[in-house]
């Protein structure tokens, strides 16, 4: 679940390709100066919502297609010229950009696209690089909706791998770059580089049975990014089939549509059937699929594949439907036997990580676990044997540092040296810096130093990174690095001068006690004009769900700038991160187990009691929004404190949490059929009588995540308790994020429309 950090989640790597970046790169892009050092010697521009919502982006715009090439000497991205966009490589040594692809032949060689996705979730966030290196660093495959084409980097000559009209997804090199791997109609192709033959693996494969192809809930709740892996030696490839059989066949009705079109997603809810997944090897030469054993009980999640360095053996994590307990089996691949290496277990849940890393002498491997309250690394050997603990302390590690497509999906390491990469907020726990640990001495380095969010995107061999790096005042930057953290230049400075025009309020960040003393994070920001001496209304800005972190020291995108503009309009603007919100330890999550909202809005009231406690706040006009979770928040807060909040704005909420997915809602909740007293009291749809102040709420027809029948449940509880919305706004077709310029402007304009009339 969660939209809430989706505007952010889009400036980043790998997920910043739908948002119109090829006119990024238009014109030279310089560093961007932080605002609290900007002169203001002239007046002030006034944001405006159609303003925040039209290009160029406020934000700037990320690097398009940035890629490290397997030599690890360059780096590749799309860069506009003046005869068209171009493929470009630029030295890691020198700094020194060249043309790698004309526009001539990269024109020839990109294949036609269908428009993206962008308003789904579920395998929608997953999406292929529009280009991969391959292997020996001497082609480049360039991937559109149904056709694979191949450009030799030697002659310049694209040919089409595969052609054809039905829709190609999930591309790859085989290690050996011998072969090219996708999914077609819910099977697993392969494609000869040489001769261009194409075999089909597996077949069988339909909208019910899903092979090498991920079904909704996996991506949208396990972070899955694929549904087939190769062995090392490119003999052979794990998949997953995905019978999806028994989920229910979700409808979601075109209400555009004159006849009612109707379109379906498989879609289990809470305490429903999942999909029956297990785990096939096949051979590239054909022949039968040996399947895994994987134990007698198939309503488990199968959350990992991985492959061991010798290509004999399948590491598949295995999580139990409570997700309270998980074990790493290792299976032969020739057999299907398995055998039980570790198992991890929790008194409430388990986070899956990507941090399973085999090394190379094929005896040892790197393992993550929050046994301790906080994530860290330990070394087993084969048999599961502990042998090390690598890191320790009240703070964890919070995400790999990785390269090459799907970065960050696995730890780097750097064995010939004896280093492991990783990202943390082991310094501050509202930003995030790059670590060098030695597997020798386990000492640790910080290799990123300046104040504030970096990601790391680090060579093949280890000898250098991409540094992404912002702050909350300052939209992110790109660098090109070496591995002690000096600079070889930078990539892409993404100044937005324009920001400077509006002169922005600083964004502060505090501490506010909950009731039991806990420390929670908290930002707030001031209109532009502040005047301790006045009253000021109060906008509170909500998340509060797991697995998100808010108060951060990083760039929030055009969230950010709309909530400058509502403080430039006299409204002092608030953010706190709850009990149950990520980064702070396992057990700072852990108070939500069976009692979603409960905590959290705790933790929000703390926050309102230090507000009150401010000469310049008027305590009674605090109001409050939230988007996903937010929008459920929104709705507890509006319900259960109706004395608090005067206005509240509810966008795509869950209002029964028996009608969302079963890994998020389970792994926090159980099956209704278990604790149907912990549903009851944390489903929103059950709590509206109490209603004062006023709500709007906002919510897509089309939305495959928080299907809109949360807001028509809670609309018929409303309507029998004789309670209806102040303002009820519809979106026809949209999904979950509403990401089109023409529904986010007129989404937002609403919103601020609603907070001025009624706050």
């Amino acid at each position: 679940m969660g939209f809430r950090n989706w505007d952010r989640c889009i400036a980043r790597r790998g997920k910043a390709l739908a948002v119109g970046l090829l006119v990024a790169l238009a014109g030279a892009l310089s560093a961007a100066v932080p605002l609290s050092a900007r002169p203001r010697a002239k007046a002030a521009k006034s944001l405006t919502v159609e303003r925040i919502y039209s290009a160029p982006s406020l934000s700037g715009y990320l690097t398009d297609g940035l890629e490290w090439a397997p030599d690890s000497k360059s780096i590749s991205y799309f860069d506009r010229g003046h005869d068209g966009m171009e493929l470009r490589s630029l030295d890691a040594a020198t700094g020194r950009s060249k043309t790698l692809v004309n526009a001539r032949v990269l024109e020839a060689s990109m294949p036609p696209e269908q428009a993206a996705a962008i308003q789904s979730t579920g395998l929608g966030r997953v999406q292929a690089p529009r280009y991969m290196w391959s292997p020996a660093g001497d082609a480049l495959l360039f991937a559109g909706s149904s056709q694979l084409t191949l450009l030799n980097l030697n002659t310049m000559a694209p040919k089409t791998l595969v052609g054809g009209t039905d829709p190609i997804e999930d591309p790859k090199f085989s290690p050996d770059g011998k072969w090219v791997s996708f999914v077609r109609e819910s099977n697993l192709w392969i494609a000869s580089v040489e001769t261009g033959e194409i075999k089909e693996l597996t077949s069988g494969g339909s909208e019910e049975i899903l092979k090498g192809k991920l079904d909704w809930v996996y991506p949208e709740e396990l972070d899955s990014s694929t549904a087939y892996w190769w062995a090392p030696d490119s003999s052979k490839i794990a998949y997953y089939e995905m019978d999806e059989r028994p989920v229910t066949r979700y409808p979601i009705m075109d209400m555009s549509s004159p006849v009612g079109a109707m379109e379906y997603t498989r879609f289990p809810q809470a305490g429903e059937a999942n999909p029956i997944v297990r785990v096939g090897v096949v051979s590239i030469t054909g022949g039968e699929t040996r399947w895994m054993d994987t134990g007698a009980d198939t309503d488990v999640y199968l959350a990992r594949v991985d492959w061991l360095r010798d290509s004999r053996r399948v590491a598949i994590q295995r999580l139990n439907r409570a997700q309270n307990r998980l074990d790493l089996l290792f299976c032969d691949a020739s057999t299907g036997a398995s055998q039980t290496i570790l198992t991890e277990t929790d008194k409430y849940w388990i986070n899956i990580s990507d941090d399973l890393y085999f090394f190379a002498d094929n005896k040892r491997f790197l393992w993550s676990s929050e046994r301790t309250g906080f994530r860290h690394y330990y070394v087993y050997d084969l048999s599961g044997k502990e042998l090390e603990q690598l890191t320790s302390g009240d703070w964890g590690i919070t995400g790999n540092a990785g390269f090459g497509p799907g970065a960050g999906s696995h730890p780097a390491v750097d064995e010939s040296r004896g280093f492991a990469y990783f990202l943390s907020n082991r310094d501050s726990v509202i930003g995030t810096q790059l670590y060098r640990l030695s597997l020798s001495d386990k000492s640790i380095t910080a290799i990123t130093h300046a104040p504030g969010t970096h990601d790391a995107l680090i060579a093949p061999n280890e000898s250098g990174f991409v540094d992404t790096y912002s702050t909350a005042m300052t939209p992110p930057r790109e660098d090109l690095d070496r591995m002690d953290g000096t600079q070889v230049t930078a990539v892409n400075e993404n100044k937005v001068s324009e920001l400077a025009d509006y002169q922005l309020s600083p964004i502060e960040f505090l501490n506010v006690a909950a009731d039991d003393g806990t420390k929670l994070y908290a930002e707030i920001i001031k209109p532009r004009d502040f005047d301790a001496s006045k009253k000021y209304p109060v906008l509170i800005d909500v998340y509060g769900g797991p697995q998100i972190q808010e108060v951060r020291d990083e760039w929030d995108g055009v969230t950010t700038m709309w909530l400058e503009m509502m403080a430039e309009k006299g409204y002092i603007i608030f953010r706190l991160d709850n009990r149950g919100t990520y980064w702070r330890g396992h057990a700072f999550e852990t108070p939500i187990y069976h009692q979603l909202g409960k905590v959290e809005l705790q933790d929000q009231l703390s926050g309102v009691k230090y507000l009150k406690s401010l000469p310049y706040v008027d305590g009674s006009r605090i109001g409050i929004w939230g988007w996903s979770y937010g929008g459920t928040m929104t709705l507890n807060a509006m319900f259960n404190a109706p004395d608090v909040f005067k206005a509240g704005a509810a966008v795509a909420p869950v209002t029964d949490w028996r009608l969302y997915d079963t890994i998020y809602t389970e792994r926090y909740m159980g099956r209704p059929q278990d604790n149907p007293a912990g549903y009851d009291s944390s489903s929103p749809a059950n709590q509206a009588t109490d209603l004062k102040g006023k709500l709007m709420l906002i919510h897509a027809t089309g939305d495959d995540n928080v299907h809109f029948a949360n807001t028509t449940e809670l609309l018929n509880k409303m309507i029998a308790a004789g309670r209806y919305p102040d303002k009820l706004i519809i979106f026809p077709g949209r999904g979950h994020s509403m990401t089109d310029r023409p529904a986010r402007i007129e989404l937002f304009q609403a919103l601020t429309d609603f907070f001025v009339h009624n706050l």
